[in-house]
This record gives C-alpha cells, sequence and structure tokens, in this order.
C-alpha cells in the first residue's frame, strides 16, 4: 500500500508543490484548501496524471473549532478513496504572512497571525492524531525568517518561532509512538506568498538573492522535494529537527 499524506494548504505554492513532490515519489495525497476549491481541483488531476490517488478537502486552519468535525471528514475519505482507516503523514504547512512593522502591527493581525501558523497546527494535529498511523511522520513548515531578519516580518518570525519549539515537544512526546517530527525552514521562495513580494519584486528579489550561498532565491522545487524526502522511510530516524532549505540565505 502506498504511504498516504495529508498536506495542508496544498492547493498552490509549497504546499501544492510538496503534494506533487510526494506523488512522484510513490506516496498518495489527500491536500486541502481554503477557498480556491479549482486550484485545489487541478493540483488533484496533477497528481491523478502522475498514477497516484488524490483528494481535497476544505479546511480554514484558523477555525480549530471544525477541526473534530474535518477529522472525520478526513476518515470518510480514508474509506471512501482507500478504503483505509489511516495515514502515514501529515505536513502542516498552510500559511499567510502579513508584512506589517512592530510599531504598527494590530491586535487582529497578530491573533490571526498566531491562530493560523501555531493554534492551527497544534489543534489540527490533535484531531488527527488518532488517524495518524504509529510510525508515522509530521512535518511542521518555518520559516528561515526565525534565524535572519528582515523589517515587517517580527510577529510572524515569532509564531514560527513557536512553531520550531512546539515541533520540538511534538517529537518527544510522539515518539513512543514512533512518530518523527520535524520543521523544515525555507528561505526566500518564489511564490504567491506574502503577496508575491520575493517573486513579483525585482530589487528585493536581487537583494536576497546576493546574501544567498547559491546566489538566487529559491523556488519551490528547491523545497517539496525536500520536504517528500524527509518523509521517505530511509529517513525515519530524523526527528526534532529544525531543517533550513534557504541555499545558504544570510551567510
Amino acid at each position: 500500500m502506498p504511504p498516504l499524506t495529508l498536506v495542508t494548504g496544498g492547493s498552490r505554492g509549497l504546499g501544492r508543490n510538496t503534494a506533487l513532490s510526494i506523488a512522484r515519489k510513490g506516496g498518495d495525497v489527500l491536500i486541502t484548501y481554503r477557498s480556491r476549491a479549482d486550484a485545489a481541483d487541478a493540483v488533484i488531476a496533477e497528481i491523478e496524471a502522475l498514477g497516484r490517488k488524490a483528494c481535497a478537502l476544505q479546511l480554514d486552519m484558523s477555525e480549530p473549532s471544525r477541526f473534530p468535525a474535518f477529522a472525520d471528514s478526513v476518515k470518510a475519505a480514508l474509506q471512501e478513496t482507500w478504503n483505509r482507516s489511516s495515514l502515514d503523514h501529515l505536513v502542516n504547512n498552510a500559511g499567510e504572512g502579513i508584512n506589517v512593522p512592530l510599531a504598527e502591527i494590530r491586535e487582529a493581525q497578530f491573533v490571526t497571525l498566531f491562530s493560523v501558523h501555531v493554534k492551527g497546527p497544534l489543534f489540527l494535529t490533535q484531531a488527527l492524531l488518532p488517524l495518524i498511523a504509529d510510525g508515522g511522520r509530521i512535518v511542521n513548515i518555518s520559516s528561515g525568517l526565525t534565524q535572519f531578519t528582515y523589517p515587517g516580518y517580527g510577529a510572524y518570525a515569532a509564531a514560527k518561532g513557536a512553531v520550531e519549539v512546539l515541533t520540538r515537544y511534538m517529537a518527544k512526546e510522539l515518539g513512543p509512538r514512533g512518530i518523527s517530527v520535524n520543521t523544515v525552514a525555507p528561505g526566500a521562495v518564489e511564490t504567491d506568498f506574502g503577496g508575491g513580494a520575493v517573486r513579483d519584486t525585482p530589487g528585493l528579489n536581487q537583494q536576497i538573492a546576493a546574501i544567498t550561498a547559491l546566489g538566487r532565491v529559491g523556488l519551490p522545487d528547491d523545497i517539496g522535494p525536500v520536504i517528500a524526502n524527509l518523509l521517505a522511510p530511509d529517513n525515519h530516524w530524523i526527528t526534532a529537527q529544525r531543517i533550513e532549505v534557504s541555499g545558504g540565505q544570510g551567510l
């Protein structure tokens, strides 16, 4: 039976690339989307074209009260699409960026960041734990911004710093079930994240490229395969780690 991974925010950006990378390595994928069902359907079609099974479910990471019902939907999808009762992997990828200086950020923006990036992954993982097989894997997506700084991203980076601490505690507490938990922290990547700032702002793109060891910013194809490889059976002994994928940004 091929491994099955749930990727949140799998309809675009890094989540989409991760889902496709998993499929290319022979895995099946269940993705979530917040509002763009059409984008999610397109990803499902691409995965199926690779010969793998996939389905998509709607999920808003800012609404933990709905996670138990979502877990029921996942359970139903597992039975209907795969005739199985468990997942092998969970990738907590869904998120959003807010670029506001700390002197100007509003409480509502701060609450949204921590709700989506910290509260959401914690309580979604909790809701899905009964469906994650012993010996499974969890990958939480952080950011290189926890190690290097750019004005305007302080609150976002603080939320991702919390994710990294949370990852270590998850690894410790889920270790008795053989579940490994790691963080992947991308550097600057050309996606639509943050309004496509890195992708669509040549000056910023070049500025970051100049302080990156490999001389360019990242692409989704630089990140998704790393996450897919981390889920591979050979990497079962890796846990509680922060794995930065930034091309040497900030060296």
